[in-house]
């Protein structure tokens, strides 16, 4: 499933890409379906693994809080 939802989202991004480069009509809807691929295409350069961040919060930290608040404790 996930292979497919990938496969398509790329040739959407393809489709709207030749269409702002070939065709003088393309608008505003290829343009943002373009940006918004390129955008996702950049942003793993951008994360590391959660141990190894900087200010990173410890995993299960919502889950304490919301079972905090539910029993009426203080976080």
């Amino acid at each position: 499933m996930c292979r497919c939802a990938a496969v398509g989202f790329t040739a959407l991004w393809w489709w709207a890409a030749a269409r702002l480069l070939l065709d003088p009509d393309a608008g505003a809807l290829e343009g943002a379906v373009a940006a918004g691929g390129w955008g996702l295409s950049v942003l793993p350069v951008h994360c590391m693994p959660k141990a190894r961040a900087e200010g990173a919060l410890a995993a299960g930290r919502w889950r304490r809080a919301c079972r905090a608040g539910r029993d009426g404790d203080a976080v």
